[in-house]
């Protein structure tokens, strides 16, 4: 149950859909997760993802495979997902960091202009 303390979880571009796409056990694990950072606590495993952005990371969820839901809580107003997808290789791919990233940088440039 939320906490009126916590932040709310703000979905960029297809992320909602992609969790949603993810085997039960790795879409609860995500939740459960994502629940935790709203409440202003850190996931169970974790990294940081600087190469998308400033206080970027990403959940390493291991459930009927891997997968990632990239975020960010920095900012007071809400706890942001930026992309979430299913983890094939050793390295993540370069097409998700890069939407990953172009979202994060969409992301800081609208709460700029809302400031003005």
């Amino acid at each position: 149950m939320l906490d009126q303390r916590d932040k709310p979880l703000v979905w960029l571009g297809d992320s909602r859909q992609c969790v949603r796409s993810f085997p039960v056990a790795a879409r609860q694990r995500s939740g459960f997760e994502l629940r935790e950072v709203q409440s202003g606590k850190d996931p169970s495993d974790w990294k940081p993802m600087p190469r998308v952005g400033l206080g970027v990371r990403e959940i390493r969820i291991h459930a009927d495979g891997e997968f990632r839901v990239m975020y960010v809580a920095k900012f007071a107003e809400a706890v942001y997902v930026l992309h979430a997808f299913e983890k094939k290789t050793q390295q993540t791919a370069k097409r998700e960091i890069d939407l990953a990233k172009s979202r994060f940088r969409d992301l800081v440039a609208e709460r700029r202009r809302e400031r003005r």
